[in-house]
């Protein structure tokens, strides 16, 4: 199975989780989604009074740098780690 496919049957595994996350787990989640799928953030940073929008958007520029692939299989390894 290539890493896209393995990266899509983790997105699909992710909606279907034994138990919700906590939100550092959550927002490590979306950053490297956001990281594998679309590469470093781009965009302003939201403003200090939307805290989920600027938490998720520090938390995928925290990963500025990283290859889409590198994203990619540490997102299919978190999802599998979540799912045992």
């Amino acid at each position: 199975m290539s890493l896209q496919d393995q990266f899509n049957q983790a997105l699909t595994d992710s909606k279907n989780l034994p138990e919700r996350p906590d939100n550092m787990t959550l927002l490590k989640i979306y950053a490297l989604f956001k990281q594998g799928s679309t590469g470093d953030a781009t965009g302003d940073r939201p403003g200090m009074t939307d805290f989920v929008a600027r938490a998720k958007f520090d938390a995928w520029a925290a990963l500025a740098g990283t290859t889409q692939e590198a994203a990619m299989q540490q997102y299919v390894d978190l999802i599998n780690s979540l799912k045992d």
